[in-house]
């Protein structure tokens, strides 16, 4: 059904990133690519500057460490990729760069205070340029 498919995945909630998976597996066409993808948030600068250096580091690999230990648990063939920044930002410019055709996200219950911030889902469906699954 699809050639490219993105799945983010919340380290904090490996379970749900284990359901989005599979799903991906039974959607992907055969030959086609999952790339299992976590994005590590910057810190603002003014909090950066009193926690040591290494931390992002250090959450990059812990990230890295966790989305391969969750591909090798799945059993599903993806590619492990690890960026730094905004969440839905980098969610929809990796869909962008490997011109997936599905990303499929996660999401919480909607709750108050989604609808004055949003969450990252509600962003990445909102401005996504090809299909996106929310699975709740």
């Amino acid at each position: 059904m699809f050639r490219k498919i993105i799945v983010p995945v919340d380290i904090a909630a490996l379970d749900r990133g284990e359901k989005i998976l599979a799903m991906a597996a039974s959607l992907v066409d055969q030959g086609g690519d999952v790339i299992l993808l976590n994005v590590v948030e910057d810190m603002p600068s003014y909090i950066a500057m009193n926690l040591p250096v290494e931390m992002i580091e250090t959450a990059l690999k812990e990230a890295r460490t966790q989305l391969t230990a969750l591909k090798e648990k799945s059993g599903v063939q993806t590619r492990v990729e690890v960026r730094t920044g905004q969440p839905a930002r980098e969610i929809l410019a990796a869909a962008q760069e490997h011109s997936a055709d599905l990303v499929i996200i996660a999401s919480h219950r909607p709750d108050f205070s989604n609808y004055f911030i949003g969450s990252t889902a509600d962003r990445v469906v909102r401005h996504a340029t090809c299909a996106v699954l929310v699975d709740r």
